[in-house]
């Protein structure tokens, strides 16, 4: 199961693109008149355009992949669907259900009654309304079958509540394990780089969900409380069980992924996409330095044409031309220099200080 969702993940991570185009191409072909000329494939308005098409095609998707895990839900059914009773039914109730049932459905009876239909789907049918019967008549497999699913049908050697829970989790930390390992080699290789804290924080949430879901001996109290009343007070879903929101769990938590990789770089500001965290700040601090070093740059270019245009009357004379250097200097020192505000706050503290500091009498102290 991991295996497929990772090429899930993979598959929607460069898919998209593609049919963002084809849809991009529709939206200009409905909305542009004929003659109208559409926007480059360059221009802002083109890219912005595509960000918002591209974020609605990934949204219905996952939309999609959302209705998509609850039908196959529905359409698998449950033990309790398929022999009509409630998730609250006894053990009595169970056993009355099954021989009612197996009154219609039996081999048997299906063939001495003249009906239609293959004999051999009579059989598999009726063999599967009695491994549902012999499953929730079983307290420890029910409480096995609720929380792991059918698949404990064929767990062997497992006879109490402890043997079902530790088959379970030795079938779970494979599942996690292997999870982690995808996901941290796909960081390496520089995927999945956008949410990273966040694809880490969802996997760790769903593991403690599910190992508190299948070791607690009632069911999670946002299933009874809430989703399972919603769901059976308006519509005819049918209530959930441990299971089953343990595989729509996953499923979301695939959703999540995919909506980190193709949803949340493109809601960053355009300056800011693919950065990594962190790396906005020292981007901006970049540029502010690369205009400065351009700014000094411009104004050592704009000093030297001046100096020259300046020593062109005395080409050719060193001597002059050496004095005029010196004399520039020195007047650069006095009038641009020493009249920075700063640089004459710092020179007055400093006579300031001279004056205080030194002894009674001394020259130069006034």
């Amino acid at each position: 199961m991991a295996g497929n969702n990772l090429l899930s993940l993979l598959g929607w991570t460069f898919l998209p693109n593609l049919v963002t185009g084809w849809v991009q191409s529709i939206y200009y072909g409905l909305t542009i008149r004929a003659g109208d000329r559409k926007p480059a494939p360059n221009s802002p308005r083109y890219a912005e355009h595509r960000r918002r098409i591209h974020i609605l095609v990934v949204s219905l998707y996952l939309l999609y992949t959302i209705y998509e895990a609850d039908y196959e839900l529905r359409r698998a059914g449950t033990y309790y669907a398929d022999l009509g009773v409630p998730l609250s039914a006894s053990e009595r109730d169970i056993k009355s259900r099954f021989r009612r049932l197996a009154a219609l459905h039996h081999p048997d009876k299906v063939m001495n009654n003249g009906a239609g239909g293959d004999p051999a789907d009579s059989a598999d049918f009726f063999m599967h309304l009695k491994t549902a019967s012999d499953t929730l008549v079983d307290p420890a497999r029910r409480f096995a079958y609720e929380r792991f699913g059918p698949e404990i049908v064929a767990w062997k050697h497992c006879v109490t509540i402890r043997d079902f829970v530790v088959r379970g989790v030795q079938v779970l930390v494979p599942y996690y394990g292997f999870a982690a390992v995808a996901m941290y080699v796909l960081g390496l290789l520089g995927y999945l780089e956008w949410g990273r804290y966040w694809r880490w924080l969802t996997l760790v949430a769903l593991c403690v969900f599910e190992l508190h879901t299948i070791t607690r001996p009632s069911f999670p109290r946002f299933l009874t409380v809430i989703i399972n009343p919603v769901l059976t007070s308006f519509s005819d879903h049918p209530p959930y069980l441990p299971f089953q929101a343990i595989t729509l769990a996953r499923k979301l938590s695939i959703t999540l992924y995919i909506a980190f990789s193709q949803i949340g770089p493109l809601l960053q500001p355009p300056n800011q996409r693919g950065l990594k965290p962190g790396e906005a700040s020292e981007k901006a601090l970049q540029q502010s330095l690369d205009r400065l070093e351009q700014t000094a740059r411009s104004m050592d270019v704009d000093a030297a044409r001046l100096m020259e245009l300046e020593m062109a009357p005395f080409v050719g004379d060193a001597e002059v031309i050496g004095s005029m250097r010196t004399k520039l200097k020195e007047w650069l020192v006095q009038n641009t220099i020493r009249a920075d505000p700063m640089v004459k706050d710092a020179l007055g503290r400093s006579f300031q200080k001279r004056r205080v500091d030194a002894p009674a009498g001394a020259k130069g102290n006034r």
